[in-house]
């Protein structure tokens, strides 16, 4: 959502045992969509690491940060530890999705 590419978005991912790639990956964007959901779907796969121990290296998931997500939950919270809300991969998904890159808000000087 945050490389505006849908308002709403649900990953699905489908895995079978003995196959490191996810055998199906379903996007569904709840018709928010601003781009075509099998365009968003390609840049998901094009973009994140999808087989497990990808996926549990990007989120650095053998690292011990579970104390702090057993309190207050665990999605939507500002916590540099919490590894699943960083938005480092807006710009390749938007690349990838074959739109330009948001660029970062400077401060203007008076």
């Amino acid at each position: 959502m945050a490389a505006g590419l849908a308002d709403a978005c649900e990953v699905q991912l489908s895995y079978a045992i003995g196959v490191a790639e996810p055998i199906s990956v379903l996007i569904d964007a709840e018709g928010t969509e601003k781009v075509d959901e099998k365009l968003i779907e390609k840049a998901v796969k094009e973009v994140f690491p999808l087989t497990p121990k990808g996926i549990i290296d990007k989120l650095k998931l053998r690292k011990p940060i579970y104390t702090e997500t057993a309190r207050n939950g665990h999605f939507g919270r500002n916590v540099n530890s919490i590894t699943w809300e960083k938005t480092d991969m807006v710009n390749k998904l938007r690349k990838a999705a074959g739109l330009k890159p948001i660029r970062k808000k400077t401060a203007k000087k008076k």
